[in-house]
């Protein structure tokens, strides 16, 4: 991984400090100032807002971890300083998807559901799956812990476009059943939560069929896989002009070194 400086935004959430504490024990990555509404003690000066951090702040890239609603403010903070975003925060609206790849077309931007190189495997796995078991019935369920904001997980909405893209395009989600009483649709993806104590994140993608249930799952045990990524996403974005970058560019990136 190349040397990177990084602006880092939700910079005392739960995400932010595990960036911070894994960047800490990397030779090539260096947290030069943080975002966040919650003051905090930091080795590194950090702002209540984005407008506060001088553009001279010496970052490469930024990577946010903070609240999708802060989108905005982050990206127009990129284009003004000329360096690259990492988005890793989920629950976007169509709105703030649209702001995202416009700024795409003039500065770099990554974007990912989720961090981690397992789950975007997962999300291989699941579309591949999705199109070879045609006539298994799909069911997605994603656990996390009880202070998690949005829901379903924007990794769980990136596993249903896998098992979506695996169908054609032919898949209708479906998020809850207690309304009526009908027989389950052929092309239905059924999308459930749980929300309970710690959980870091499990997610798991059920095809049912007849006399056979074949599960494909991802558990993550903590924080950190999400913060590798992170990190590993913010260097390969360093340099980088203008473009929506995804996490298997990042992938293909590591493969071939």
């Amino acid at each position: 991984m190349k040397d990177v400086k990084i602006l880092l935004t939700g910079a005392a959430g739960r995400m932010g400090r595990a960036v911070t504490e894994l960047a800490a024990s990397k030779e090539n990555a260096k947290i030069v100032c943080g975002v966040d509404v919650t003051p905090m003690q930091a080795s590194f000066p950090c702002y209540a807002g984005i407008n506060e951090v001088p553009i001279d702040c010496r970052a490469d890239v930024i990577v946010d971890f903070s609240h999708h609603t802060a989108v905005e403010g982050i990206l127009n903070f990129a284009e003004k300083a000329g360096i690259p975003a990492v988005i890793c925060t989920t629950g976007h609206t169509a709105e703030e998807l649209d702001l995202i790849k416009k700024c795409s077309e003039k500065t770099a931007v990554f974007r990912s559901g989720n961090m981690s190189l397992g789950i975007n495997l997962l999300m291989a796995l699941t579309e591949k799956a999705a199109s070879v078991l045609s006539g298994f019935d799909i069911e997605i369920i994603e656990k996390h812990h009880n202070q998690k904001l949005d829901a379903p997980s924007g990794t769980a909405l990136m596993l249903a476009s896998a098992a979506e893209r695996g169908r054609d395009g032919k898949a209708e989600l479906v998020y809850d059943r207690h309304t009526k009483r009908e027989k389950r649709g052929k092309n239905e993806i059924g999308m459930h939560s749980v929300r309970g104590g710690t959980i870091v994140g499990e997610h798991d993608v059920i095809f049912a069929g007849h006399d056979e249930v074949i599960t494909l799952s991802h558990s993550a045990q903590s924080r950190e896989v999400f913060a590798e990524g992170a990190l590993s996403a913010a260097a390969f974005m360093k340099g980088k002009t203008k473009g929506l970058y995804t996490m298997k560019e990042v992938i293909d990136s590591i493969i071939g070194e």
